[in-house]
């Protein structure tokens, strides 16, 4: 009887199914298959969706404050840099995992590298500042939404009824609404159902920039509004803020190399991917402000006309970046969770962290001037500055002086880029506010 009894209990016990794992800073965007090896087309697509995100709906605008050529320049300049700092993580990450003992086996993410480099001060660096820049892009999604919002549904509408409801402007209503919903969306504890939002995501953001690139080119021939080529040395670190917040994506590059089945192709396909990705917000950039000329707005798709095609794009970007905000805010929740919870799911974590991120999002005004204070304060260090620190630390017996003077040529123009886009981002965010 006893035996039955126990053999009842086995049998249901094993009909329960294991909780959902937590989601983890190195958890691919497109999740891991039983076996985790990828071919170099869903690499290629990998890279495509760790990289493309809202930044680029405010290029058109930086190609504005920065003049044309400028913006050309720097825009290539950014792609190749940024694909050689991603290649040095790979370096670095190859080189520990290859030295004897297995110690470094277990290196999955850029925090698990700074850990093997730096100790825990250096997972602490690169956990601060994976938490500044996913919050700061979740930050921007916000700020687009009720933006467009606003330009859609209270731009006809009289003054005294349009900007303000009870003491609250159109924008903070825009904010406040979304705010529930995301207090959903972000209890959610695994990234099984969220994950394949950032498909969709990618698929609506192609889609508008088709739309929005055809309609570009009528504009262009119908109005050829003057454009200036070069808009000076002040406005050119405000463009290289923009332009590395565009092209960031430096925390899924170990992700996405592990899973690659043909390692020694990675590099190759991530030149690519990056090539892609730089010339198609060349062409994006350069078609907007060539359309509107001075009158491009922070988000380009502001600059649409009336219709029902104009109205479904924003619309449609708006929707996926509400659905993609839960996505970009899980490596943030894995790091917070792990240092204040156990590495346990906290619900009243989760939800603080969406109202300190809808809290700033009500304080900054312009769409494109808070992507350059992100990709200058954040993303140079984040980008730049730590991976040519952790590779010049490995390889520092190997590399000769030319190495050590890249290496280090490279940290200081990160730190250079941070501090004087940040600074020039700072001086546009307070103008406009004043």
């Amino acid at each position: 009887m006893g035996f039955e009894k126990n053999k009842e209990a086995t049998a249901s016990s094993s009909r329960l199914k294991p909780p959902p794992p937590l989601a983890r800073e190195d958890t691919p965007l497109l999740g891991k298959s039983s076996k985790p090896l990828s071919s170099q087309c869903k690499t290629f697509a990998n890279v495509f969706i760790a990289v493309v995100g809202a930044g680029v709906l405010g290029l058109p605008y930086a190609f504005k404050r920065t003049g044309w050529l400028t913006s050309l320049i720097m825009l290539f300049s950014v792609a190749a840099l940024t694909w050689h700092c991603m290649m040095l993580l790979v370096y670095t990450s190859r080189r520990l995992k290859s030295l004897s003992g297995g110690g470094f086996s277990n290196i999955a993410s850029f925090g698990d590298l700074g850990f093997a480099v730096c100790g825990s001060i250096g997972r602490s660096v690169v956990d601060i500042l994976i938490v500044l820049s996913q919050a700061g892009f979740c930050i921007g999604y916000l700020i687009f939404i009720s933006s467009t919002l606003v330009n859609l549904f209270n731009s006809r509408t009289p003054a005294r009824l349009g900007s303000q409801f009870f003491g609250f402007s159109a924008k903070s209503l825009y904010i406040w609404g979304c705010f529930p919903f995301q207090l959903g969306l972000n209890s959610i504890a695994t990234l099984t159902h969220l994950a394949p939002l950032s498909i969709f995501a990618d698929i609506v953001d192609l889609g508008a920039m088709g739309v929005v690139m055809v309609e570009e080119v009528m504009v262009f021939l119908k109005e050829r509004p003057e454009v200036q080529a070069f808009g000076g040395l002040s406005v050119f670190f405000y463009g290289m803020g923009v332009a590395v917040y565009a092209f960031e994506g430096i925390g899924m590059v170990l992700p996405i190399e592990s899973e690659m089945k043909d390692k020694d192709k990675f590099g190759r396909i991530l030149g690519l991917s990056m090539a892609f990705i730089s010339l198609m917000y060349i062409g994006f950039g350069l078609l907007g402000y060539l359309a509107f000329g001075a009158e491009t707005r922070d988000i380009i798709t502001a600059n649409l006309g009336p219709g029902l095609i104009s109205s479904l794009v924003q619309l449609g970007l708006c929707i996926n970046l509400f659905f993609t905000f839960p996505l970009m805010m899980n490596p943030v929740y894995e790091i917070v969770e792990r240092r204040f919870h156990g590495g346990r799911y906290s619900l009243w974590l989760r939800w603080l962290l969406v109202l300190i991120v809808s809290l700033v999002a009500l304080l900054v005004p312009n769409f494109a001037d808070f992507l350059s204070l992100v990709g200058s304060s954040v993303c140079c260090g984040l980008g730049f500055v730590l991976p040519a620190l952790f590779h010049l630390l490995v390889f520092k017996e190997e590399i000769g002086w030319r190495g050590w003077c890249l290496d280090v040529g490279i940290m200081v123009l990160g730190v250079t880029l941070g501090v004087s886009g940040s600074w020039y981002a700072l001086v546009e965010i307070f103008s406009v506010k004043v």
